[in-house]
């Protein structure tokens, strides 16, 4: 009997000890993790960004702008800033007498209650056609290279005349756009404002709305504030989001700079080759082979709101988004190659996309950060059209 006892008595105490010792383990883990994040949230909103973290940078990427704020708004040389013109352009922007139903304005696609985008998979147009790619936000336009997924545009002036004739979207000749603008007494007085004469022509228009556009700028956001020197502004959460966004998940790659996009066009192997949803990127446009499947890489800023996700609109959370790239999208073998206009085409991934094995907490931990890149909604009141 006192045997028994004697040997639960060890076993009690063991057990006691063991737990102590692994209760004194998990709380110095929770202190050095703490440590950690401390010390990352006093570099980060440091202001210096010589006491930031070194980035995970593929070699292939010598031409790297660190992620920080938005630069000033240059305007061209051809088209100045004035306030009469940028609001000139905003009412051309909501104005539906630009398309062939008079129904279908800009803002149709466009609306700044949804991020200067229409939330949708594909955009309705022209006699409720569905367009063949996810609308991409307006905000922050000024500081693209190019326009659109497949930078067809190289510039918002040119960009801007582009809807207004595509069958799918606004199915108008922009000449006779023009004219209807013409015949519209009222722009007269808004076209001398803003040009110094009455005249109105098809590159005044564009002019105007892309003048318009470039004043559509994000103010600072959550992240701006931080990264000024206000380290109480981020969660610990978000702190470890904005560490991985650098260095594990790199996707610094290809989001870098205050515009958070390197502007260039990547191969992300969604363009689905030899299916119904086939889309051969900017190949369509260069007609290079080693660019089909390559779409623009967009800004991050405003991200949030700006979904549903990438050029065919397939991801509806940014969880999706995030799992995606930590996958490394394992394209489909029967995706990577198709017959187009009679020539064999294939789709080479980016090696940038691989195996990144993020966790359910690292997940969350950049999705959290990537929130901190939107801004609170707009809701402005639209212009009143003139008669």
């Amino acid at each position: 009997m006192k045997n028994a006892v004697s040997w639960a008595l060890v076993l009690f105490l063991t057990i006691t000890l063991l737990n102590n010792c692994l209760q004194t383990k998990t709380y110095k883990e929770i202190r050095e993790k703490q440590s950690f994040v401390d010390q990352l949230r006093l570099a980060y909103s440091s202001g210096d960004l010589t006491k930031w973290p070194k980035p995970i940078l593929d070699p292939s990427k010598p031409l790297f702008s660190e992620i920080g704020y938005l630069p000033k708004v240059i305007f061209p040389a051809d088209n100045p800033y004035s306030e009469d013109r940028a609001s000139l352009g905003r009412t051309l922007f909501y104005d539906p007498r630009l398309s062939n139903s008079n129904q279908i304005a800009c803002a149709s696609c466009h609306d700044p209650e949804l991020g200067w985008t229409d939330n949708r998979k594909f955009s309705f147009g022209h006699d409720r056609q569905l367009g063949s790619r996810n609308a991409m936000t307006i905000m922050n336009s000024a500081f693209a290279t190019s326009l659109f997924w497949d930078g067809r545009a190289a510039t918002l002036e040119d960009q801007a005349k582009m809807p207004i004739e595509d069958s799918r979207e606004m199915h108008e000749h922009i000449d006779i756009a023009t004219e209807k603008i013409v015949k519209v007494k009222g722009y007269e007085m808004l076209f001398e404002k803003a040009f110094g004469d009455k005249k109105i022509t098809k590159d005044r228009i564009a002019k105007a709305i892309a003048t318009f556009e470039r004043t559509v700028i994000s103010p600072a956001s959550k992240f701006d504030r931080f990264i000024d020197g206000d380290k109480d502004a981020f969660t610990d959460y978000e702190v470890m989001g904005l560490h991985l966004f650098r260095t594990k998940a790199q996707c610094m790659n290809c989001h870098n700079s205050g515009y958070f996009s390197n502007n260039q066009f990547e191969n992300d192997a969604t363009s689905l080759l030899s299916s119904d949803e086939e889309d051969l990127g900017q190949y369509l446009i260069t007609k290079k082979t080693a660019d089909v499947g390559k779409f623009r890489v967009p800004s991050l800023r405003e991200v949030a709101k700006t979904g549903p996700w990438m050029h065919n609109g397939s991801f509806n959370t940014l969880t999706e988004v995030i799992e995606f790239y930590s996958k490394g999208n394992p394209e489909s073998s029967k995706n990577r190659s198709t017959i187009h206009e009679g020539a064999v085409l294939n789709s080479e991934k980016s090696h940038l996309l691989k195996l990144l094995d993020l966790t359910k907490e690292e997940i969350a931990q950049l999705e959290a950060f990537l929130g901190t890149l939107s801004t609170p909604t707009t809701r402005p009141v639209p212009p009143k059209m003139p008669k």
